[in-house]
């Protein structure tokens, strides 16, 4: 990856809480993921889930895969991902906080509720990124991500909502949340963008963007997304109620900055200048 931010997609990631980057990664790296995630389709890792799915097709979903399998983790940990996580976020370090599989299948009618991601997550602070890259063509009709633009501005903590059939993506209620919209019954009411991708574009999003999608339509091809998410300078370990057991790590404590061997640091800024 040898992919160039301009600053008008600076400023959509601030102003508008997501940008689309066409053509950041490239197709030798796309095809290693490609390979990489039918391994985890024919033999999950550890941390596979399905989500609920109507008709033929399953959403397959899976965690950490970087911890097991080296091509994901060449992608999380050596590309350009944590440098560009660090211009987005305007950050001296960059972690890993986990990488996260979506497979809709051809005819998976498995919509993605809308939510926004940092409440099921047990940290804080306002620099939490994601990158979702494409594996496939991706459409509306496909299950491409909608986003409400500017809503990571809202200072709005939504509870979260199980999308699994799995116990383990169950959530505690947390009397600082907040129930979700319906955006679907008010679609007028907000300001929606979608995009239509290619493999290699990258989707990069704010953690508090309020986002979803529909399923996979498609009665031939999949949605292959994988995300990967990232943290800077101001986060902390935060244990609250209602955040994802998968992510609790037992060697931090409330407060804590996450550099663990869990949440590494993959990008430092005083590294850069001594090479």
């Amino acid at each position: 990856m040898t992919f160039t931010v301009s600053q008008n997609q600076i400023d959509e990631f601030k102003n508008d809480g997501v940008t689309c980057l066409r053509g950041a990664v490239d197709g030798k790296m796309v095809e290693r993921l490609r390979r990489a995630v039918d391994r985890d389709l024919a033999d999950p890792g550890p941390n596979f889930y399905n989500y609920k799915a109507e008709g033929d097709g399953k959403f397959h979903g899976n965690q950490d895969l970087w911890m097991t399998d080296e091509d994901f983790a060449d992608y999380c940990l050596r590309s350009q991902l944590p440098a560009l996580a660090a211009t987005f976020l305007e950050s001296q370090k960059i972690n890993l906080y986990y990488d996260q599989l979506f497979v809709k299948e051809p005819s998976a009618d498995a919509p993605t509720p809308w939510h926004n991601d940092q409440p099921y997550w047990a940290i804080s602070g306002w620099q939490v990124m994601s990158f979702w890259i494409a594996l496939d063509p991706v459409t509306r009709e496909s299950g491409a991500v909608e986003y409400v633009r500017g809503s990571h501005k809202w200072d709005r903590w939504y509870q979260p909502r199980p999308f699994a059939t799995t116990a383990v993506n169950s959530y505690d209620d947390n009397p600082d949340y907040e129930a979700i919209p319906d955006i679907d019954a008010n679609r007028g009411d907000y300001d929606l963008v979608i995009f239509d991708m290619e493999p290699g574009d990258l989707l990069a999003f704010h953690s508090l963007i309020i986002h979803g999608s529909s399923g996979n339509a498609h009665r031939t091809t999949s949605r292959r997304g994988y995300a990967v998410r990232y943290t800077g300078d101001d986060v902390r370990y935060d244990e609250r109620p209602g955040t994802s057991h998968m992510l609790h790590e037992a060697s931090l404590n409330n407060g804590d900055r996450l550099d663990s061997e869990r949440f590494p640091v993959v990008w430092n800024a005083a590294e850069q200048k001594v090479a």
